[in-house]
């Protein structure tokens, strides 16, 4: 299973001056060569290779390798839309290989820059340490905020899935980040009140537009994502350890589209919290936490998980009282809709109606 892994570089101010003009360099040649590649509507490597490389050895005085990936970075840019020119911000990341890259030792890396190579000491902490074995292939050199990070791939063995005999099915959504099928939630009001905290900071500085002002706004630049991101890991985490503790597998719904499917259902005033939030990276932190302790995870249908009733079956519209209310119309089976939805996401891949009350924590019945 392949991971990404940040470490931070710790380079004199010399080194920091070397590698700062190096990315300026390799991303003004990959400027270079998404416009030949635009204006030769190609983007074929090799064809690109032979029109470019010269002047990338000559004017933007890249060594050969770094020239090959300055290539490659704005042939794969200009691939994925043929319709626009790709264009790289002066301190875009550098991909580096083991031809331009390799570790001396615990503690330094050498790199690869238009003043030769570097030995760069880095700073590893407990949780770096225990991977650095793992690390394998190329590398991701970044400028943050005046700081340098090598994003560094690990080739981390995973184990083979447990055998499960039951599943705990995941509801993800928005007013709760994720429910379980056993009935806990994991709110997203914290989220929401941090996003409008920083939505309304941002406007205040934007609006006042001192210098000050705009320092401040570049400090807070990132910090939002950085804050959902942890969360989104903190809930992954815990609903792992959970089905680990259980001997539970684990289901969630495709969440192929669905900002599209549920888009239409949103409030006006609901918009703004529906864009922010990434399903697909909170998708993603399950699968990998899962597969990293032997949980097998599945997807299900998404289509009237929250319509159907998970005592009888029964499927309307009319069932879904509310955002938050689930009351069947057929047996009057009472529950909040992100458990019965739960519920029936846990039960989705045997795809038969199950009629038996089971345990259902934090639902109740109501009518006879």
């Amino acid at each position: 299973m392949k991971q990404t892994m940040l470490l931070k570089l710790n380079p004199t101010e010399d080194q920091h001056q070397a590698l700062l003009e190096t990315m300026h360099q390799f991303n003004a040649a990959a400027n270079y060569v998404a416009a030949m590649a635009f204006a030769e509507k190609s983007a074929n490597k090799f064809e690109l290779q032979k029109l470019v490389y010269g002047e990338l050895r000559t004017t933007y005085k890249l060594a050969a390798q770094l020239a090959i990936r300055a290539i490659s970075k704005a042939s794969e840019a200009y691939k994925r839309d043929k319709s626009i020119q790709p264009t790289f911000k002066p301190e875009g990341a550098i991909v580096y290989d083991e031809r331009v890259m390799s570790f001396k030792g615990l503690m330094t890396v050498s790199l690869l820059t238009i003043q030769g190579r570097v030995l760069v000491p880095f700073l590893m902490g407990g949780y770096q340490e225990t991977r650095i074995e793992s690390i394998k292939g190329q590398a991701d050199l970044l400028y943050r905020n005046g700081t340098f990070y090598l994003a560094v791939t690990l080739d981390v063995t995973t184990p083979p899935p447990d055998e499960t005999t039951d599943t705990l099915g995941i509801d993800l959504g928005i007013i709760n980040l994720a429910t379980d099928s056993e009935g806990e939630s994991f709110s997203g009001e914290i989220v929401e009140k941090n996003r409008q905290r920083m939505h309304a900071l941002r406007q205040r500085l934007q609006k006042r537009g001192t210098k000050s002002a705009k320092r401040h706004l570049k400090k807070l630049s990132g910090k939002q994502a950085r804050f959902q991101k942890n969360t989104k890991h903190v809930i992954s985490k815990r609903i792992v350890q959970k089905a680990k503790a259980n001997g539970q597998g684990l289901a969630i719904e495709e969440l192929r589209h669905i900002r599209s499917r549920t888009e239409a259902r949103l409030r006006h005033s609901q918009r703004s919290r529906h864009s922010n939030w990434s399903f697909g990276q909170l998708r993603f932190f399950l699968s990998s936490k899962a597969a990293l302790a032997g949980i097998p995870l599945h997807t299900v249908d998404p289509r009237n998980t929250s319509r159907t009733c998970s005592a009888c079956g029964h499927c309307a519209k009319a069932n879904r009282k509310s955002q938050a209310s689930f009351v069947c119309q057929s047996c009057g089976f009472a529950c909040n809709a992100d458990i019965n939805a739960a519920i029936n996401i846990s039960r989705a891949v045997v795809m038969q109606p199950i009629v038996s009350s089971g345990s259902r924590s934090g639902c109740d019945q109501i009518g006879a």
